[in-house]
């Protein structure tokens, strides 16, 4: 008989990696999507699409191959963000394809929006690859702080110099080349997020020092409101030269709530807000296109009125048509393929398509595209608070921020809760640069969740530790 002592290692016993658990849900994921083209197909002409199948065996391949590549290279990674991008991004499949059977669209030349977006979809899920295999560590990026300034800068200069076709709606935010364009603003909020990360984890310590208390609010030093400055003046040039007010709340509102988490001041949030309103106020004084947007905010009915009695500066009826939308749909909506949202005939492309989803889902259906938004960002922010790294930690919630404030400027504009800025809804719109760009930001939290999740290897046994015993009975 013999007795053998065991002792156990602290971190020897890892953590799951849930990526059953991931698989499981990717499953769900294709399904639904599946389901609702069936859906659309069957209200639009009583007929299953001909190309259910396809649509179906395509997004189940892009799943697998994304899924096999985190299991491979980030196996330890949060286990919902990949089924929940893939989710969106087969809603919005199926979305831009039920309006592509519009004849009124058709009739305007439109009808290929769909086979485009599966193309970038695929480009998407291709550079979500790329950046799991080839980016090993995220601290990696800390190294190009001002490297990527300067990259950022000059993507947000470039469209400056481009000028706008008359479909861009009055705001220069494309940089074309021939036939082909790119919208460079999508690119940067990744971009500039690796310079505030890299920035404020060095300067946080200054910038949460206070010279006086006011009002309850301990307000910053007057030296250390530099960095703030000149992100605002950046924002507002943004909003000057190329008229995109989306792409400047973004921007300088990712940075105010970077800054916050770096600093925990309070007083630094007040100035953000009361920055941007001074800021947007000013510019509107003098930049008609702005303008224009917060007259259809403030009297976006008035378009139905006599030319003579309409606003000076309302020239459409967009904002109109999305609340028409909107209560058309009501709580349960009017089902997918019976509504009319293609009367905004560029919805696909555009922060519209949210009014296909009000009126078509309802408010049930508006609440759970929501929900899945909800859940990347709380996904993300949980994974920055579980970084073990202070880069890390103001990453992940940098990229976070920047999301769910493109998501609540996007719905606050189409539900005219703020001025419309005609940024693009995040999976759901039709539109490579943001779905290529998207795809990248789940392909860096998920490599930032890895990281924070992935057990500590266990330490080296002590050379002064007694062997294990055999004892012999």
């Amino acid at each position: 008989m013999s007795v053998v002592s065991n002792t156990t290692t602290i971190g020897s016993i890892g953590a799951p990696s849930r990526r059953n658990t991931e698989l499981l849900m990717l499953a769900f994921a294709v399904v639904i999507p599946v389901f609702a083209y069936i859906n659309v197909g069957l209200a639009i002409d009583g007929t299953v699409p001909a190309g259910v199948l396809g649509m179906g065996l395509g997004m189940a391949l892009l799943a697998a191959v994304a899924h096999i590549v985190v299991r491979r290279f980030a196996p330890y990674a949060d286990p919902l963000l990949l089924p929940l991008a893939t989710l969106l991004n087969g809603l919005g499949l199926v979305l831009i394809w039920r309006l592509d059977q519009s004849e009124r669209l058709r009739q305007l030349g439109q009808g290929t929006a769909a086979s485009n977006q599966l193309m970038w979809s695929t480009l998407g899920v291709a550079g979500f690859v790329i950046v799991l295999i080839f980016l090993k560590d995220h601290r990696i990026l800390q190294r190009y702080t001002y490297i990527s300034m300067v990259v950022a800068l000059v993507l947000l200069a470039a469209p400056a110099f481009f000028p706008a076709r008359e479909e861009d709606f009055g705001a220069k935010i494309w940089i074309r080349i021939g036939s082909f364009s790119i919208q460079p603003g999508e690119f940067v909020k990744i971009i500039i997020a690796v310079f505030f990360a890299g920035y404020l984890m060095v300067k946080r310590d200054a910038l949460a020092l206070a010279s006086r208390r006011f009002m309850g609010l301990y307000l910053p030093r007057g030296r250390d409101l530099g960095p703030i400055l000149t992100v605002w003046a950046l924002s507002i040039l943004i909003l000057v030269f190329e008229t995109d007010l989306g792409t400047s709340l973004l921007f300088f509102g990712m940075f105010i709530v970077m800054l916050y988490v770096a600093t925990e001041r309070t007083s630094w949030i007040l100035f953000g807000l009361l920055m941007s309103a001074a800021g947007a106020a000013a510019v509107a004084t003098f930049e008609s296109h702005v303008q224009q947007r917060i007259v259809a905010w403030l009297n976006p009915m008035a378009i139905f009125l006599p030319p003579e009695q309409r606003p000076d500066g309302l020239i459409s009826d967009q904002a109109a048509q999305a609340l028409f939308a909107f209560g058309s749909g009501g709580v349960l909506g009017t089902g997918l393929g019976q509504g009319h949202s293609d009367l905004i005939g560029f919805a696909a492309k555009s922060d519209f398509i949210l009014a296909t989803v009000g009126e078509e889902l309802g408010l049930a259906g508006m609440m759970a595209v929501l929900m899945l938004y909800a859940l990347i960002v709380q996904r993300g922010i949980r994974t920055g608070l579980a970084a073990r790294d202070p880069f890390g930690k103001l990453f992940a919630v940098g990229l976070s921020g920047a999301f769910a404030l493109q998501v609540f400027i996007v719905a606050g504009g189409v539900m005219n809760l703020i001025p419309l800025t005609g940024m693009t809804m995040p999976f759901l719109a039709q539109g490579g640069s943001s779905v290529i760009t998207n795809w990248a930001l789940i392909a860096i939290l998920i490599r930032i969740s890895d990281t924070a999740r992935r057990p500590a290897p266990a330490p080296a046994p002590s050379p002064d530790a007694e062997p294990t015993q055999v004892v012999r009975l």
